[in-house]
């Protein structure tokens, strides 16, 4: 009898831990990740030149339409630190028909890498029949021109956990890119793993 008793209390707590884990799961996807990214306060951050992943400045003049660079930001010189999925940028010249024939920075895209199904790193296909942003883990497709994901799992979220954050980008006068103090929010950047709000795209 004493063993029995012992086997249902155990029984008991293994269920309680399973509606713990349970709980949080339900959670997850509602917490501002954000928040916990390390990183500066966004008002301290200045702009910065955009690092390709070979030491270079990435520049219009030297950056063909239809390709992708993946960029670390922020940047911590920590090899460690340097390779959380949340620093990792897709840098993105849109095709020549997507407006990627300009020399301005309407001519690029750097949206977060993290998908924004279950935080799998998703990458650019330049193919002519693709020319959009595509998640190997369970197939979530997005908009090169808008971050949106319009086909896959993460379409079907509601906003702002259909849409992308990205940074805003500036060009100088020799063609260097940079990156424009980001404002982690919503309705700005976005929250990475989040998502975030445009106005006009996120129905």
């Amino acid at each position: 009898m004493a063993e029995a008793t012992e086997e249902r209390i155990t029984r008991r707590e293994f269920l309680k831990l399973m509606a713990a884990a349970g709980t949080v799961m339900a959670f997850t996807p509602f917490i501002d990740w954000g928040k916990f990214m390390p990183r500066q306060a966004s008002g301290n951050i200045e702009k910065i030149k955009v690092e390709l992943p070979d030491g270079s400045i990435a520049n219009v003049n030297k950056f063909p339409p239809n390709s992708a660079e993946t960029i670390i930001y922020p940047k911590t010189g920590d090899r460690v630190l340097d390779q959380e999925p949340f620093r990792v940028w897709r840098l993105i010249r849109l095709p020549e028909e997507m407006g990627g024939n300009r020399n301005d920075a309407s001519a690029f895209r750097c949206y977060s890498a993290v998908c924004l199904h279950l935080w799998c790193l998703w990458k650019y296909r330049n193919e002519e029949d693709k020319k959009r942003g595509e998640c190997p883990c369970h197939g979530s497709i997005y908009d090169a021109r808008t971050g949106k994901a319009i086909d896959g799992p993460a379409s079907f979220q509601s906003p702002p956990a259909n849409l992308l954050p990205m940074l805003e980008l500036e060009v100088d006068a020799n063609g260097d890119l940079w990156i424009l103090p980001p404002t982690w929010d919503l309705y700005k950047n976005g929250i990475i793993g989040f998502g975030r709000f445009a106005k006009g795209i996120n129905a």
